[in-house]
């Protein structure tokens, strides 16, 4: 999922909201290819715990990362007595509407993202544009979430330090050579720089338009080759372009030789990672002690890590939690 496109994503989304899920607890969502070209799809293999306390389902959206923290999210509830399963939604077009009906109880959601989508959804697209609800902090984004939230049948559990944000990186030897650390020692630098993004970051706030506003960032042009795309990558690492748009959890930048700038002066909105859950079917004490627990122990490296083992090393995200989890010391059984 292109990162640069998720807050404004939120906005244009929730203004045409036509669609939900027709399942009830989960039980006839359709199965099928929990790929990002599938609506909906329940991942083989995601199945676990007991059940003494009852069944949730987990909602993932059709990306890896989210994929990833959704069978860490059902592994770890179902070693509190849960039994769970994951299903595989495209969207947070489709799979918010479910959750406040509750055919999906939990959600793996980013704060600033959701908060938009909510504002959006709420307000309007136009007012939401305009009077935006989201920030670069955090606790200040999460409270203004829960008032869109609560009303709506939703929980918001605790917020956590790992974030999924915008991130600018440049090759390492690019750094060494004009001394940048950060995004405003780009500016100050006065480089002309072309960015490696999609093409929407020519005019969306927090890509080029922010660079030059709030770094003072010569930004020339962009190259569209899409959003932490191999092709970004490669072409930064070339010298074709200077800077790359990814995300803080991106895994793979090391093997490009690419380091990321600090975003020194917090132009990104807090995307921290915390659940989003169905108030009536999975609100309670035990599930949020639960994902409290794994919220307090996760951190962006974590993610970056966990998300380089299923797209480099091809490995499945139920193994990949499953390692993790045991390697916090977060599963009893």
């Amino acid at each position: 999922m292109s990162k640069i496109s998720r807050i404004a994503g939120a906005v244009l989304g929730a203004s045409v909201l036509t669609v939900s899920l027709a399942a009830c607890g989960g039980d006839s969502l359709e199965k099928g290819k929990s790929d990002p070209g599938s609506s909906t799809g329940t991942d083989a293999g995601s199945g676990s715990g007991s059940g003494k306390k009852g069944s949730l389902v987990i909602g993932a959206a059709a990306f890896t990362e989210s994929k990833v923290l959704a069978q860490l999210y059902a592994q770890i509830l179902g070693d509190a007595g849960y039994s769970t399963s994951v299903t595989t939604v495209n969207n947070r077009e489709l799979y918010e509407p479910s959750l406040e009906k509750g055919e999906i109880d939990v959600v793996p959601e980013y704060a600033a993202t959701i908060t938009e989508f909510l504002n959006a959804k709420v307000n309007g697209a136009k007012k939401a544009e305009a009077n935006p609800l989201a920030s670069s902090d955090a606790a200040a984004t999460v409270a203004e979430l829960k008032k869109l939230a609560e009303p709506r049948g939703l929980k918001v559990l605790e917020v956590g330090e790992a974030v999924d944000q915008n991130a600018f990186a440049v090759t390492k030897e690019f750094a060494e050579k004009n001394n940048l650390k950060t995004l405003s020692d780009l500016g100050k630098s006065k480089i002309k720089v072309k960015i490696a993004a999609g093409d929407e970051c020519e005019v969306r706030p927090f890509c080029a338009p922010g660079l030059k506003k709030t770094y003072g960032i010569d930004v020339a042009g962009i190259d569209p080759k899409g959003v932490g795309t191999p092709q970004s990558k490669q072409a930064v690492k070339d010298g074709v372009d200077q800077v790359v748009l990814s995300s803080t959890t991106d895994g793979t930048l090391d093997s490009f030789g690419l380091v990321v700038l600090e975003d020194d002066k917090k132009l990104q909105n807090a995307d921290n990672l915390l659940p989003v859950v169905n108030a009536k079917d999975a609100g309670t004490p035990e599930v949020a002690a639960a994902l409290n627990k794994l919220t307090a122990a996760l951190t962006t490296s974590d993610l970056a890590a966990l998300n380089l083992k299923v797209d480099a090393e091809r490995a499945k995200p139920e193994d990949v939690a499953k390692e993790y989890l045991e390697s916090k010391g977060l599963l009893t059984k």
